[in-house]
C-alpha cells in the first residue's frame, strides 16, 4: 500500500522539484546524500567468527556489524566495504558480553567493613573487561541504608556496567555483628530503595547469617515479593545446619537463586552426600525453577562436589565468580577461569556461554538489551579464544584438576566501543597510519608552555 501511494505521488514530487531553485536543490542534496551514505556504513565489522547466541539459536560462522552502541546486522556474510573498520575474528568465538552475576564491587577504605565500602571489594574495571565481562552484579555489598553511596562511588564511576543485589541488611555486607542484626532486615525499606533505583537494583541478597533461624530468609523473600525481583541466598553457617531441601522447596520462590552451589563448607549443607551422590531434591528444585549459581569465591567451589554433580547431569544455570580480594588471586581468578573449569568438567562450550550470558540476563531481568546479539540490542560483545593443551585448575581447597581447554579473551566491546584488545585485533599497524602527537593535559599545560 505504501509503495502504491508513493508511485501515485511521484508526479507531484517531480513538479515540486522543478519549482525549487538550483540553490535550494543543492542544499537539499547536501542534506540527503550524507544520510544515504551513512545508512550503508557500519562503524565496524567482526568478520569470520564463530558466533554463539543462545537466545537466537545461533551457533556457527556469522559476521556481526556495529553502528553506534547497537548491533546493526548479523549475517552469514557482510561485505567489508560496508564498514569503516573490519576485525578478523577467524578461529575465534563471538559471544554476547559476559555477565558476572555474583561479584563484590563496593570498594572503599572504611576500616572493618568487609565488603561494604572497604578493602575486600574491588573496583570493577580492573577485573571485568579484560575477561570479556561487560556487566557485573554486586552481590549485596550495599543495603537500603548505603546503596546511594555505592551508586555514587562505584556504579557512576565505572566503565563496566554495574547492577546490584540489595542486601536485606540495611548496612549491607559489613561483616559481624552487622550481618546478624535481625532488626536491620527491613523488607519494606529495602523494597522502597529498589523502586527508587530500578535501573540498577536487580535482586535482593541474603548472606552470612549464622543463627538457626528462618527469619532472614522470610524477610528477604518478602522484600523480593514487594519489589518483584529475585532473591539470591548465600545460605549456611548455622549450627545445627539448616535444610537446603526446605530452602529450595518451601522457602524460596521460582526464579530465586541459590549461590555457591558447589560449596562444601562448615554449617552449609552440600548438594551431594558423602558418597558424591546428588541429592534427589536438587533436581526437583531445578525443575521447580530455583536457579543454581556457581558463585566460586574463595571458599565455595570444591571439585568433590562439582565433578560428581555434573557427572550425574546437574548443570548450574548461571556461572559467576564471587569476585573479591580473597578470591581473585587464588583458585577462582576470573570469570573465564571459572567457565573453563565447567568446560573441563563436561559442560559444552554452548552451555558455558549460555550460563554466562543469556541465562543470567534472564534471571535478573536485563534480557531486553543484554545477554544476546539481536539486531538492535546493545553492542556488548566478547571475542574469545578456546585454547587446547594441558592446563591446571585449582579449587578452594587448593587441589588441582588437569584440563585440556582454557578460554581467553581477545576483544571486549562495551556499548559499541572496544574496551579490551588483547593482541591488537582492532588496532592498525603503527607504520601504516599517521598519528599526530597526543594532546597535552590541560591542567598541567600552563606549566609546560613558555610564558608569553
Amino acid at each position: 500500500m505504501l509503495c502504491v501511494r508513493f508511485f501515485v505521488a511521484m508526479p507531484y514530487l517531480f513538479y515540486l522539484w522543478d519549482l525549487l531553485s538550483s540553490c535550494r536543490k543543492i542544499c537539499l542534496l547536501t542534506l540527503i546524500l550524507p544520510l544515504a551514505c551513512s545508512a550503508q556504513s557500519y562503524d565496524f565489522l567482526l568478520k569470520g567468527g564463530h558466533l554463539i547466541d543462545a537466545k537466537n539459536g545461533l551457533n556457527g560462522n556469522f559476521d556481526i556489524a556495529i553502528q553506534g552502541d547497537r548491533i546493526a546486522a548479523v549475517a552469514r556474510s557482510i561485505p567489508k566495504s560496508k564498514a569503516k573498520k573490519v576485525v578478523d575474528a577467524t578461529d575465534l568465538y563471538v559471544t554476547p558480553g559476559l555477565i558476572d552475576l555474583h561479584a563484590h564491587l563496593f570498594w572503599g577504605t572504611s576500616e572493618d567493613a568487609y565488603l561494604a565500602d572497604s578493602y575486600s571489594s574491588l573496583p570493577p574495571d580492573g577485573f571485568t573487561l579484560q575477561y570479556g565481562v561487560t556487566t557485573a552484579v554486586d552481590a549485596g555489598g550495599a543495603g537500603w541504608r548505603n546503596f546511594e553511596q555505592f551508586k555514587r562511588q562505584t556504579i557512576d564511576k565505572s566503565q563496566t556496567r554495574v547492577k546490584a543485589f540489595l542486601n536485606i541488611v540495611g548496612s549491607g555486607m559489613r561483616g559481624d555483628p552487622d550481618e546478624q542484626d535481625l532488626n536491620d532486615m527491613n523488607p519494606k525499606l529495602a523494597a522502597m530503595i529498589v523502586y527508587q533505583y530500578p535501573e540498577y537494583i536487580v535482586g535482593i541478597k541474603l548472606a552470612h547469617f549464622k543463627g538457626p533461624d528462618w527469619t532472614p530468609v522470610h524477610r528477604a523473600v518478602e522484600a523480593g515479593q514487594w519489589a518483584k525481583i529475585p532473591v539470591m541466598v548465600d545460605f549456611g553457617r548455622a549450627q545445627p545446619t539448616l535444610s537446603i531441601e526446605r530452602l529450595f522447596l518451601k522457602e524460596l520462590n521460582p526464579g530465586d537463586i541459590f549461590t555457591h552451589c558447589f560449596a562444601n563448607a562448615l554449617g552449609r549443607e552440600s548438594i551431594v552426600d558423602e558418597s558424591g551422590t546428588l541429592k534427589p531434591f536438587v533436581t526437583e528444585a531445578i525443575d521447580r525453577g530455583i536457579i543454581m549459581d556457581v558463585g566460586h569465591g574463595g571458599g565455595s567451589f570444591r571439585w568433590n562436589v562439582a565433578a560428581p554433580a555434573l557427572k550425574q547431569g546437574m548443570r548450574p544455570q548461571t556461572i559467576s565468580t564471587d569476585l573479591h580480594s580473597g578470591s581473585m588471586n587464588k583458585g577462582m581468578k576470573n570469570q573465564l577461569n571459572v567457565m573453563s573449569k565447567l568446560l573441563n568438567l563436561g559442560m559444552s562450550l554452548e552451555e558455558v556461554i549460555e550460563a554466562s550470558t543469556w541465562k543470567p540476563a534472564q534471571v535478573v531481568g536485563i534480557d531486553k538489551e543484554l545477554g544476546h546479539l539481536s539486531v538492535g540490542a546493545l553492542a556488548d560483545i566478547a571475542v574469545l579464544r578456546r585454547k587446547e593443551g594441558k592446563f591446571g585448575f585449582i579449587d578452594v581447597a587448593g587441589t588441582r584438576l588437569d584440563g585440556e581447554y582454557k578460554l581467553e579473551c581477545e576483544l571486549t566491546v562495551l556499548g559499541g566501543e572496544v574496551v579490551w584488545d588483547h593482541n591488537g585485533l582492532a588496532s592498525p599497524a603503527w607504520d601504516e597510519v599517521d598519528i599526530p602527537p597526543s594532546p597535552g593535559r590541560p591542567e598541567v599545560q600552563h606549566f609546560i608552555d613558555p610564558p608569553q
